[in-house]
């Protein structure tokens, strides 16, 4: 037997190499098969660090043009066309101001590299969302952000750069391919989860699936959140990295834990029954006037915390954006690092809402652009001199040259009042994920919006969105929070078998600096809002040992 063994093994690597060799022949072929306006240039990779099977890589750029400001513009693209294709698409959001083509992986919060999309049979497409963020190298901090000043590239970064490329791409994989595309899916985090959403609501036939995590919908307003902050910070030390030290926070999250630990049933520094402690803590009770024990905090950074929680409202105490859930994550360097102090040098230490946050409340947000400098000095004092009664309504001027404003722009059409009508006849699914202790955006904000889409769908909302809140995490993984699961898989059994997804099993990572030693090794169920994980019996450390109520 053993010659027919040598045999079927010798076919087998030369069928392997001649189904390797056409594969790159059709890679090197493809930029004949696409249409004159998109440029493109492929290489075959048969060797990745990340993506575990070969793949054609292309790059691509199309819609070149010269913005109003004159400066060049064009929507430039990656997408990653692996071997074992299972005729999935993934269109790949990205986060931040966008302005690079990050790699077409499909990467979002919570996934292993080997879940990754392109590691599932996904053709995978990412883009910079029609700007390039180093096209200003001499504008200090806000130069990625001054795209703000051209009124089509900020239309493209809030939605259009998605109906200009998606066509694109599906073309490029189906050519590749030779057989259609099955199944489409929209991946996205924060800015990326925001243009999930808003194409839910724009482009309802675009999408099968949408997996979006801690996304920033109201972007504009939670960009008036920054001078918020600012302003709170300031009052308590002119050094905004030094209002608040470490140990203030994690005596703050101390104290939210000895309220509100056990209110789910187990003492683990996870805090499930979020909603009822709200209810319970009272953190001016913290306050070192009132309580002379250790851990107290001062009366002015008790205020201080209390109002950046409140979040901000005008004169009229009219609120501009969202409150906030008081949330153990507050003690992780994820928190620390978005609201109280960075650790760069250049920015002067201070918080990524003291720099890059208020480039794009000035930039891209304000109508018109407010031409801020790019040194974090004058940026942070653009955000001491905003005014809630006078400059936060700039998030919804227009003009003659602005006929959008930064909330047309940016925010999911009826973004207060949500039905997703034509998202649900065409069959489409979501999933939504969001960290409690999230700093950027208020997951007070995303329960708001699930709740109306349920109102406005009689209470059946969960027929094509699931909602999941994790305990403890910030803006993406990391704080003490069980943030390693699997969202991806879910989606893809409801989308294309008709599976309701029901609880995703978390666990904590041993790599996680915010993990306590009592943490690790822990597994906990997230459950589909409104319900939560209530401990019942067993082992406390695994997800088993815990329902879904």
């Amino acid at each position: 037997m053993k010659p027919i063994l040598l045999l079927n093994t010798s076919f087998a690597l030369f069928l392997t190499a001649s189904l390797g060799q056409a594969a790159e022949m059709d890679c090197q072929s493809l930029p004949n098969s696409i249409s004159n306006n998109v440029d493109i240039t492929t290489k075959y990779i048969s060797n990745d660090d990340v993506v575990n099977v070969p793949y054609c890589l292309v790059l691509g750029e199309l819609d070149k043009r010269t913005g109003v400001d004159g400066k060049y513009y064009s929507l430039k693209f990656e997408l990653r066309l692996p071997e074992n294709w299972k005729k999935r698409f993934a269109f790949q959001f990205n986060g931040g101001n966008d302005g690079a083509v990050k790699p077409a992986l499909g990467v979002v919060a919570g996934l292993t590299p080997d879940q990754y999309p392109i590691n599932q049979g996904f053709a995978v497409v990412s883009s910079d969302a029609g700007h390039n963020g180093k096209s200003n190298p001499n504008a200090g901090l806000v130069g990625g952000a001054i795209f703000g000043h051209d009124p089509q590239a900020r239309q493209d970064y809030g939605y259009s750069f998605i109906e200009k490329l998606n066509p694109a791409a599906r073309q490029l994989v189906e050519s590749y391919y030779k057989q259609p595309i099955q199944y489409a899916y929209g991946i996205g985090k924060s800015n990326g989860g925001r243009q999930a959403m808003v194409s839910a609501v724009r482009y309802p036939n675009m999408f099968d699936g949408l997996l979006i995590g801690y996304p920033g919908f109201n972007l504009p307003k939670a960009a008036v959140q920054h001078a918020w902050d600012i302003q709170a910070l300031h009052a308590v030390n002119s050094d905004i990295s030094q209002a608040l030290t470490r140990q203030d926070l994690n005596s703050f999250s101390d104290a939210i834990l000895e309220q509100c630990d056990t209110l789910d049933g187990a003492q683990d520094g996870l805090i499930f029954a979020s909603d009822e402690c709200q209810k319970l803590f009272n953190p001016q009770a913290l306050s070192c006037a009132t309580d002379s024990r250790q851990g107290c905090l001062p009366e002015e950074k008790i205020n201080a915390l209390v109002l950046m929680h409140q979040g901000p409202s005008n004169s009229k105490h009219e609120a501009l954006y969202s409150d906030w859930v008081y949330d153990s994550g507050i003690r992780s360097g994820g928190w620390r690092f978005w609201k109280v102090e960075s650790h760069i040098k250049s920015w002067d230490h201070q918080p990524i809402i003291g720099v890059m946050g208020a480039a794009s409340l000035a930039h891209i947000f304000s109508t018109p652009p407010v031409n801020v400098g790019g040194d974090p000095k004058s940026l942070i004092d653009f955000l001491l001199a905003y005014d809630f009664d006078e400059d936060a309504p700039k998030i919804y001027n227009k003009t003659k040259m602005f006929p959008l404003s930064a909330m047309n722009v940016m925010t999911p059409p009826n973004a207060d009042n949500p039905i997703l009508k034509e998202f649900q006849q065409s069959n489409g699914k979501m999933m939504i994920y969001h960290g409690n202790s999230d700093p950027v955006f208020s997951v007070k904000d995303t329960v708001r919006w699930y709740n109306r889409l349920d109102e406005n769908n009689d209470g059946n909302a969960s027929n094509f969105a699931k909602l999941y809140r994790i305990p403890g995490m910030p803006h993406g993984q990391g704080g003490p929070s069980a943030d390693q699961f699997n969202m991806l898989e879910p989606l893809i059994s409801w989308v294309e078998q008709g599976h309701s997804p029901a609880e995703v099993v978390a666990a904590t990572r041993d790599d996680n600096r915010d993990i306590p030693e009592t943490m690790k090794g822990i597994s906990r169920p997230l459950c589909p809002y409104p319900l939560t994980a209530i401990y019942k019996k067993g082992d406390v450390a695994k997800a088993r040992s815990f329902a879904c109520q």
